[in-house]
C-alpha cells in the first residue's frame, strides 16, 4: 500500500468513528448531596464532572477516538458513585462511599492524573482533602 492509500485510509476511518453515536446526556438531578457548602464547592469542582448528571461536556467528548474514553469513563463513574442521586443510596451505601471516595483521594487516584492537565480546577490541595477527609469520617455533616 502506497503512503497516500495509507493517509486516505487513516482519514476516512477518522470520519466514520465521528458517526459512531454515544450516549453524552445530564439525566435531572434527582437530589444533592448531604455536604456542608465547602465540602459540595470542592465536590462539584473536583467530582462532578464524571460522579455526577452535571457533567459538563468538553469539546474533546464529541471527537471520536478521544469521546469513547470520555463517554465510558463519565458512564463508569457514574454507575459507581453517582452524586446527583445522593438520597437513592442508602445510609450504609452513602457512609460506604464517603469512605471510599476518602481512600481514593488519600491514594492519589481520584481526581484521576489524566483528567487534571485539561481541568486545572479540579486538583485538590491539603484544605480540600482536609474537608473531604472529615467529611468522609462523618465528622462534618449538614
Amino acid at each position: 500500500m502506497t503512503r497516500r492509500r495509507i493517509l486516505l485510509f487513516i482519514a476516512g476511518a477518522f470520519v466514520l468513528a465521528q458517526l459512531v453515536p454515544l450516549p453524552r446526556s445530564n439525566p435531572a438531578v434527582a437530589s444533592e448531596v448531604d455536604a456542608p457548602d465547602e465540602v459540595r464547592e470542592v465536590l462539584r469542582r473536583a467530582c462532578y464532572d464524571c460522579h455526577s448528571h452535571e457533567t459538563r461536556w468538553p469539546w474533546y467528548a464529541w471527537v471520536a477516538p478521544m469521546s469513547w474514553l470520555v463517554v465510558y469513563d463519565v458512564h463508569e463513574a457514574r454507575e459507581h458513585m453517582n452524586l446527583s442521586d445522593w438520597q437513592g443510596y442508602d445510609a450504609d451505601e452513602r457512609e460506604d462511599l464517603r469512605e471510599e471516595m476518602w481512600e481514593e483521594v488519600e491514594e492519589g487516584d481520584m481526581p484521576p492524573w489524566f483528567y487534571l492537565p485539561l481541568h486545572a480546577e479540579a486538583e485538590l490541595d491539603e484544605a480540600d482533602r482536609r474537608l473531604l477527609r472529615v467529611w468522609s469520617e462523618g465528622e462534618a455533616r449538614q
